[in-house]
């Protein structure tokens, strides 16, 4: 520590030292290592497949939303990989790779993934309709309020929207295709029409579940670019 100055000193020399004159200072201690952020965790994968005018589209989608519904309704387009092609006309198959798919593309969507939190239903119950889209006719069940019009309220809702217990009929390599799909988004904003339904037209417990499309299988490529994909069966 320097000496501090001499009492009684003066003249400017002394003044000038009077005024550079400070206590030695403590050490600054070291800034700490800043923390490592944690690695963002990875988004689930969820399997995708989807209903366009001419075609059916698979693949993988990573969800960045609670639901698939809600991912659907966030952004105007969505980023699949390992994609698949499959073409109404004579269900040929066409790997695509990573796709970019835009909304107003896609007429329906079959639900995957994760159902979101419960505690964020509201009270609703099951309403049932028809509907047609495209090539696809499609039956199931439209959740909206007790006591509302629930296709009339449609308008107001985002544009991909949930039916539960549905089945879907649409010409498939010159033939009619008709399987159930479960929970199934459809796109509101391309729908030609909507009714009411009947239980009945919706209940249809002889039809079989559509097989599963994994565009990763392996033997996926002994039907590429030749036709249909497997006998007398075609995926949805």
């Amino acid at each position: 520590m320097p000496a501090p100055p001499t009492p009684g000193s003066s003249g400017p020399l002394a003044v000038l030292r009077r005024r550079l004159w400070l206590p030695e200072q403590p050490p600054v201690p070291a800034a700490p290592a800043p923390t490592p952020e944690p690695a963002p965790l990875a988004l689930p994968e969820v399997e995708f497949a989807g209903y366009a005018e001419d075609c059916r589209i698979f693949g993988f989608l990573r969800l960045d939303a609670e639901r698939l519904s809600d991912a659907l309704n966030s952004h105007a387009e969505v980023a699949l990989v390992d994609a698949l092609l499959v073409a109404l006309d004579d269900s040929r198959a066409i790997p695509a790779g990573t796709l970019l798919v835009a909304r107003d593309e896609l007429l329906a969507v079959r639900a995957s993934g994760p159902r979101g939190n419960p505690g964020r239903r509201g009270r609703t119950r099951p309403y049932p309709v028809t509907l047609q889209s495209g090539p696809y006719l499609v039956h199931g069940y439209l959740h909206g309020p007790p006591g509302g019009d629930a296709i009339r309220q449609l308008r107001r809702r985002l544009p991909m929207v949930a039916l539960t217990e549905a089945w879907i009929a649409y010409p498939s390599a010159g033939q009619d295709h008709r399987a159930r799909v479960g929970t199934l988004i459809i796109n509101h904003e391309l729908l030609d029409w909507i009714r009411p339904a009947l239980d009945e037209e919706v209940t249809l417990p002889s039809l079989p579940m559509e097989p599963a499309v994994d565009p990763r299988a392996k033997d996926l490529t002994g039907y590429i670019w030749t036709g249909r994909l497997s006998g007398d069966q075609t995926p949805a």
